[in-house]
């Protein structure tokens, strides 16, 4: 799913002391009261979220015209028999989360914020009441992805079957598959609210507060346990993983109904076959500017932009004449005051693009023309 071309204008996520927003890209898209949520299930988990998904398209679902209702339950039924038995269940010492069955060798793809620091598992399948013993291959924060192995797959292990994001529409119907609270095998439905979004998570333990690009949004009922489970076509195609709800924070954590983001499909099995095959992610899809960099504070105590602390040698920053020291200001078109609002506007962008980049030098304006690196593990 490729993200929208209007310009991002990143809104940052978390409390702030008009109420907390959500970071979102497009134009400037403001949810008083909201904020983003982690959904795996615990006892420091405390908060639920909702989402939808959309109306049937030729890419993603197959309710022949005129057969009504009955038709669309029996499309629901069906999605449900193919999928389900793909969808497990991942306890962790800290709680509990969802996964997807990747493959017939036992890797199970999941939400880094489910696995954590943990690095042995129980898992329950879907058809099964015994847990499995799992183990963890790799974890990928940086996009929340994470897999882990069973140590003895059993006989007709079902891996799921992923679908092409890139042709997820708005108005498509979805259905999610996890175990939200505990209630494993639960199926929820909605429609494709949005595409493109680039969101921020919280920080919290086992959530580092990553920055993801191109989620799609959903309607569907995503709440804690949710993290790391599937959001279905009705092609009984996975089309992204379960990652984050919004609860409302004037309803002290309530939660923010039809608002929930998946992963999509694209990035989870580009990072999942890297995870399995390298142990690490070495193209990660991402953009990067091969920085390292902090918020940089004006006079006045106020965060006005992202100081360069170092740079790779070669990278698109040093090769574009880029120095520590530098205060990045603007990202292309999107105001830059915070490291946090530089992660997003990279978000939204893609490896291999230019970026004008504005800065502060010893006090004078600059501009570099970069060409976009790739984010590594």
């Amino acid at each position: 799913m490729h993200p929208k071309k209007e310009p991002t204008r990143p809104i940052p996520a978390g409390p702030r002391p008009n109420g907390p927003r959500l970071l979102l890209p497009g134009a400037a898209l403001t949810l008083a009261g909201l904020l983003v949520s982690g959904c795996t299930s615990g006892p420091s988990s405390s908060s639920t979220a909702s989402t939808s998904t959309a109306s049937p398209s030729p890419s993603g679902s197959a309710i022949p015209p005129g057969n009504g209702g009955l038709q669309l339950q029996e499309d629901y039924q069906r999605v449900i028999s193919n999928v389900l038995p793909s969808v497990v269940q991942i306890t962790t010492p800290n709680g509990l989360g969802s996964g997807i069955v990747y493959d017939t060798k036992g890797n199970i793809v999941t939400n880094a914020h489910v696995v954590g620091a943990a690095q042995t598992f129980a898992v329950s399948l879907a058809n099964s009441t015994k847990t499995l013993d799992a183990t963890l291959v790799a974890s990928y924060p940086e996009s929340d992805l994470a897999v882990i192995r069973l140590a003895s797959p059993p006989d007709g292990l079902r891996p799921a079957a992923f679908g092409d994001s890139t042709k997820v529409e708005v108005g498509q119907i979805t259905l999610a598959m996890g175990s939200p609270l505990g209630l494993s095998s639960s199926v929820t439905q909605g429609i494709v609210s949005a595409t493109g979004r680039t969101v921020t998570e919280p920080r919290s333990p086992g959530a580092p507060g990553a920055t993801i690009g191109n989620m799609v949004q959903t309607s569907a009922a995503i709440n804690p346990g949710n993290s790391g489970g599937a959001l279905v076509n009705l092609n009984s195609q996975v089309i992204g993983i379960n990652t984050l709800a919004a609860v409302d924070q004037e309803t002290n954590g309530g939660a923010a109904q039809g608002i929930g983001f998946a992963i999509p499909a694209a990035t989870v099995t580009n990072i999942a076959d890297q995870l399995i095959k390298q142990g690490k992610v070495t193209n990660s899809g991402r953009a990067a500017l091969g920085i390292t960099a902090r918020t940089y504070f004006n006079s006045k105590f106020q965060p006005a932009g992202a100081v360069v602390v170092s740079t790779t040698q070669g990278g698109p920053a040093a090769a574009a004449g880029l120095q520590v020291g530098d205060v990045i200001t603007k990202l292309g078109d999107t105001d830059i005051n915070s490291l946090g609002a530089l992660t997003t506007a990279l978000a939204s962008l893609q490896p291999g693009g230019k970026v004008t980049v504005t800065f502060v030098r010893d006090g004078q304006r600059k501009t570099a023309d970069v060409t976009l690196g790739t984010l590594e593990s």
